[in-house]
């Protein structure tokens, strides 16, 4: 049995390649793409597919899974794909699971994505024996290299690189009108930086009702009804969007009879969203100022030079966990089957040794 990782992610494609594959879901990954088992891990960054397999299967056979569309995936989309194998997928995933390899290096908001998209493959069957022990020791190591460095120090999650953006071009941000549209954990940490940065006039919308208003509470804001929330935008400064919509919710047709009540008052968006929830040709408009997630780069960039020792602290101790891992994965892939053995490998894991405290 072969462990293997195929997707694309931030450093291989920009946001609209990456939206044509944000597939959410799992049931039938096993089943369309002949894996023994597999876990897809779908994030505003990131669409990757963890497999194990009795044999090699193509990478177009995951793009044509995971794309969104009907249509077939456009064929120079299979150049973003990467691919890893064994210990290079060990040290991928691990890697992703600590924040090395996000957009804002050191975000936590992945290894909560990571567990999640664990959960859903174990619930559906799909994370067998070998999957299962990989993330369990793939959130070890994130609890290790965040408890071992200061790699979370500074803007850590796309929310706050995003109220930073929003700081650098307003300036002081507490006398301005803010909508953070979604209610989601982004959501939560956009909003919290937000009011860290003095905003006041915080509105919070989301399809569940509930949702919003139990974020507006937590954040000293008021929730605004979602079957309205484009009229907001005849009052805000700032609109900030993170939901999970398959299709764009704002668009230059409902937008245009509202700037034109606002002609003297720009209006900025940050779309963090991938899919995105605004239609890229907003951009166009005037006086709106549009930023996509693949806008925040630079400012991650920024805060990663800032952190670059700790990276380093990082990368030692995910490189003492996949000598382990991988030296145990060899071990129990090829040991020779006894009669009456299951048909998975021994799954029994030896202690790590490593400078771990």
């Amino acid at each position: 049995m072969k462990l293997f990782c195929v997707g694309l992610s931030h450093h291989t494609a920009n946001v609209e390649t990456r939206e044509r594959y944000a597939r959410k879901s799992d049931e039938a990954l096993c089943e369309e793409t002949g894996c023994a088992e597999a876990l897809l891990l779908s994030t505003c960054n990131r669409v990757e597919v963890y497999g194990v397999a009795d044999r090699a299967i193509e990478n177009d056979r995951f793009a044509h899974y995971l794309t969104t569309k009907d249509a077939a995936a456009p064929p120079n989309d299979l150049t973003a794909f990467y691919r890893y194998e064994g210990d290079e997928c060990l040290r991928h995933l691990f890697r992703v699971a600590s924040g090395l390899d996000s957009m804002v290096v050191g975000e936590t908001e992945v290894l909560g994505q990571s567990k999640q998209a664990y959960e859903t493959a174990r619930t559906n069957g799909n994370a067998g024996p070998c999957l299962h022990r990989l993330f369990q020791r793939a959130f070890r190591v994130a609890k290790q290299v965040r408890t071992h460095t200061d790699i979370t120090r500074g803007a850590v999650s796309v929310g706050s690189v995003a109220v930073e953006l929003a700081g650098k071009i307003f300036g002081e941000l507490s006398r301005r009108k803010v909508l953070v549209l979604g209610a989601g954990e982004t959501s939560e940490r956009t909003a919290r930086a937000l009011v860290s940065r003095g905003v006041t006039d915080l509105r919070v919308s989301n399809r569940s009702g509930v949702r919003a208003e139990s974020l507006a509470a937590l954040v000293g804001g008021r929730a605004v009804p979602f079957a309205g929330w484009e009229e907001q935008c005849r009052e805000i400064d700032i609109l900030i969007s993170s939901t999970a919509a398959d299709e764009p919710l704002l668009t230059r047709e409902a937008l245009a009879p509202i700037l034109s009540e606002r002609w003297d008052r720009p209006l900025f968006i940050i779309d963090i969203a991938v899919p995105r929830d605004v239609a890229p040709d907003v951009n166009e408009m005037e006086g709106v100022f549009l930023y996509d997630i693949d806008s925040l780069q630079s400012i991650a960039e920024q805060s990663l030079a800032l952190r670059r020792q700790q990276v380093a602290i990082g990368e030692q101790i995910i490189a003492e966990h996949v000598a382990d891992f991988g030296a145990w994965l060899r071990r129990a892939t090829t040991a020779p089957r006894r009669s009456g053995d299951a048909a998975h490998p021994p799954l029994t894991e030896a202690p790590l040794r490593t400078s771990e405290s």
